[in-house]
């Protein structure tokens, strides 16, 4: 009874934050897609903490900061805004390529498609430990994702092992390690 009072009495205060780590996330998700109508051919979003920072889409072909604290980057850096557009506008053409390259390594033909990307980082403010993930799915299904501990890429299908060859030749997993991970890689 008395080790029940001490946790709820001490449950509230903030004597037991230093017993909680928290996981701070950094993610972006990328869609581009062929032959949907309504829907733009690429869709970028980040989001830190799951709170979304930025977007770009194919239609107005601009990367949009999402919080007020994004818009006062440009005073740090007065490109940065530039800089992000071009980026997404290269993976936007990345990502019409990589839909093609995957539907024909699947035998695919027209119809609608999408390549989804998920990339970012989880950092435990405690241990100051950070897990990295890349991930990239063709219509849904899983295509590659990067194995951070082993720095090796993973095809769970036999036509995602191209890319798992081409990626671990030009050295791409080491390249996660360091990199902003808004890249859209060429499938």
């Amino acid at each position: 009874m008395k080790l029940t009072m001490f946790l709820i009495y001490f449950s509230g205060s903030k004597m037991c934050d230093f017993l909680l780590s928290v996981i701070h996330t950094l993610r972006y998700f990328q869609t581009a897609s062929s032959e949907i109508s309504g829907f733009p051919q690429f869709v970028s979003v980040g989001l830190v903490n799951d709170l979304v920072i930025i977007h770009y889409d194919s239609d107005t072909k601009r990367a949009v900061p999402k919080q007020e604290w994004m818009n006062r980057v440009r005073e740090d850096d007065p490109q940065y805004w530039e800089r992000n557009t071009q980026k997404y506008l290269n993976n936007e053409q990345v990502g019409k390529v990589n839909i093609e390259t995957v539907k024909q390594r699947l035998n695919e033909t027209g119809g609608s498609h999408m390549v989804q990307y998920m990339q970012g980082c989880d950092w435990d403010d405690e241990t100051d430990e950070i897990r990295g993930y890349a991930q990239t799915a063709f219509d849904g299904e899983d295509f590659i994702s990067l194995d951070w501990t082993t720095q090796t890429w993973v095809a769970p299908k036999q036509q995602a092992f191209p890319t798992k060859l081409k990626w671990e030749r030009i050295g791409e997993a080491a390249r996660w390690k360091v990199k902003s991970n808004t890249a859209v890689l060429s499938i």
